[in-house]
C-alpha cells in the first residue's frame, strides 16, 4: 500500500502549544510517525494527536515508513507489529542498525512473545491493542520529555553555553564510563549506543553500585511519569542492556539479578 498522506499541521505553528519539556527553543510540533496497514487507526489516532497539540506523519506500509524514518526522523515513531510485506519487528531491526529513534510498538493483546523481542530489537515501550488514545499519548509525552533533556544538553554543549554552568560529572564504574551531559557511554574504552530509556535504567543501577533496585524503582527512574509499565519492559530493557554490552565484551556481567527482588551493578 501506498506511503499515506502527511498531515497538514506537520509544519511550525506560531501558536502551537508548548514542546513536551518546556524548552523555550522549541517553536515547532513534536512530530509523531504513525505506521500501520489499518487505515481506520491511523485516521483515528492522527486525529487524536493532533487534537493534543502534535504534527503526525502517517504510513500504511512498513518499507515506505523505515525509508522516511532514516531520511526524515519524527520525534517519536509509533508502530504496529502486525503489518503485511515488513512487520514492524523487521522495520525496527532495520531502523536500529542506523538510529536511535525512540519507537513505540504496538502489539495485539495477547502477543506477549512479540512485546519482549520488540523491547529485545531497541523499542522503548509497547501498548497492547485495543488502547486507550490516552494511554499513548501518555507514553508519548514521557518519551518526548525524556528526549528533550538530552536534546536541551547536546545543543547546550554545542553552544558552550555551559561554560559558567555546572554539568554533571560522568559516571565511572570500573569499565563503565556514562556521561549524562552528552548521553555517552563506553565500556572499557568502546563506545555502546542506548536509547534514552537504557541510558536512565542503566545510570539508576550505576550510581550505586552493588545496592538493588526493584524494577518500581527502575520504572519510576526511566519514566518519570504517572504511566503504567509493567515488569516484563523493565525486564525486556534489562535484557537489551545486557546483549548491547556483549556485543562489545562477551564476558560482561555488571548487571545483576536478585531473583525475587530486582537487579543491581556490580561495579566492575
Amino acid at each position: 500500500m501506498a506511503e499515506a498522506p502527511e498531515s497538514p499541521r506537520a509544519e511550525s505553528r506560531p501558536d502551537a502549544p508548548a514542546w513536551p519539556g518546556g524548552a523555550a527553543a522549541q517553536d515547532r510540533l513534536a512530530v509523531i510517525a504513525l505506521v500501520d496497514d489499518d487505515r481506520n487507526i491511523l485516521t483515528a489516532v492522527s486525529i487524536a494527536l493532533q487534537t493534543e497539540g502534535f504534527a503526525t506523519r502517517v504510513y500504511s506500509d512498513g518499507h515506505a515508513a523505515l525509508k522516511a524514518l532514516i531520511e526524515n526522523p519524527p520525534d517519536v515513531a509509533v508502530c504496529d507489529i502486525k503489518m503485511p510485506r515488513m512487520d514492524g519487528l523487521e522495520m525496527l531491526r532495520l531502523l536500529r542498525e542506523k538510529s536511535d529513534l525512540p519507537v513505540i510498538l504496538l502489539t495485539s493483546k495477547d502477543d506477549e512473545a512479540d512485546e519482549a523481542l520488540g523491547l529485545l530489537m531497541g523499542a522503548d515501550d509497547y501498548i497492547a491493542k485495543p488502547f486507550s488514545q490516552r494511554l499513548l499519548v501518555a507514553r508519548i509525552r514521557a518519551i518526548l520529555r525524556r528526549s528533550e533533556i538530552v536534546r536541551r544538553d547536546m545543543a547546550r554543549l554545542e553552544q558552550g553555553q555551559d561554560r559558567d554552568e555546572a554539568l554533571p560529572e560522568p559516571i565511572r564504574r570500573g569499565r563503565l564510563v556514562m556521561d549524562p551531559a552528552r548521553h555517552q557511554v563506553e565500556w572499557a574504552g568502546t563506545p555502546v549506543s542506548l536509547t534514552v530509556t537504557e541510558f536512565l535504567i542503566l545510570e539508576a543501577l550505576a550510581v550505586r553500585p552493588g545496592v538493588v533496585k526493584t524494577r518500581n524503582q527502575l520504572m519510576d527512574a526511566a519514566y518519570q511519569d504517572d504511566v503504567f509499565v509493567d515488569d516484563r519492559t523493565i525486564d525486556s530493557h534489562i535484557k537489551r542492556l545486557r546483549r548491547k554490552f556483549r556485543s562489545v565484551d562477551n564476558d560482561f556481567g555488571a548487571i545483576e539479578t536478585l531473583y525475587g527482588a530486582g537487579y543491581s551493578y556490580t561495579g566492575d
